[in-house]
């Protein structure tokens, strides 16, 4: 087991892939504080993983709260290796549309300034530590393209991305390796508003291979990233979008 007995943090722990990247981290060797704003998803993920899990209600726009994230995983388990920023949110709105308070500014907070949030925290930590230490980030293939519908989700994940290269340039002195991932169509509840838009189908097919990224084929690369494995990786951003971001639409139906 590659992460046996590594300490590891993730925010967004309940939702679809946040929950998969905990099962994997678990059943890799490593002890996971999962943090979330849900109680109930919460309680679900300690009965399932026990005591290799501990759990707190975390609002990742609130510093003080993502700090003290950082330090209860440090007091509960003794130690801190990996902080996953995984927390995030997104709905789908024509920009023409927006109101700037309910579709930039929530968005922003929970992705944009939640990340930040994570990589300060977890960066002051592994300093007070002295201890090496990985920070991974997760974005999205739209951090490098644009879409209709996704103006402030895309900006967001953008600013992810350049967090992440900056972030791997300061703390690389600290031996802290920072880097992210960037999902692409994924089976979560976050992509199935798109179902009530009628658009379901046209997202499956914008697929290199025409199906849906399961969260657990996410997991599977975030566990590797978080790795010693990947100790060479750092400073830069992973697509995991099946290509998503490397063709144009078929223009012949296959």
């Amino acid at each position: 087991m590659r992460l046996q007995e590594k300490v590891a943090v993730i925010t967004g722990a309940c939702g679809g892939i946040g929950h998969a990247i905990v099962s994997k981290l678990v059943a890799e060797g490593a002890r996971v504080l999962a943090a979330d704003l849900s109680q109930e998803g919460l309680s679900r993920l300690q009965e399932e993983f026990g005591d290799s899990v501990a759990t707190c209600i975390v609002n990742v726009t609130d510093y003080d709260q993502v700090a003290g994230m950082i330090q209860q995983a440090c007091d509960h388990f003794g130690r801190l290796d990996i902080v996953i920023n995984n927390a995030g949110i997104g709905s789908a709105k024509m920009l023409i549309d927006h109101d700037p308070v309910a579709d930039f500014d929530g968005v922003t907070a929970v992705n944009q300034k939640g990340v930040y949030y994570g990589i300060l925290a977890a960066a002051k930590k592994f300093k007070q530590l002295g201890t090496p230490g990985v920070i991974l980030n997760t974005s999205s293939v739209y951090g490098k393209m644009a879409s209709e519908m996704t103006f402030t989700y895309n900006v967001s994940k953008a600013a992810v991305d350049m967090m992440t290269k900056n972030a791997a340039l300061e703390l690389a002195p600290l031996n802290v390796r920072v880097c992210a991932i960037a999902p692409g169509r994924v089976d979560t509840p976050l992509l199935r508003q798109y179902e009530a838009l009628g658009l379901w189908e046209h997202i499956r097919r914008e697929q290199m291979r025409e199906t849906f990224t399961q969260p657990e084929e996410i997991a599977n690369v975030a566990a590797f990233l978080v790795s010693d494995e990947a100790n060479c990786i750092n400073g830069c951003t992973v697509d995991a979008g099946d290509g998503f971001t490397n063709f144009k639409y078929p223009l012949l139906q296959r």
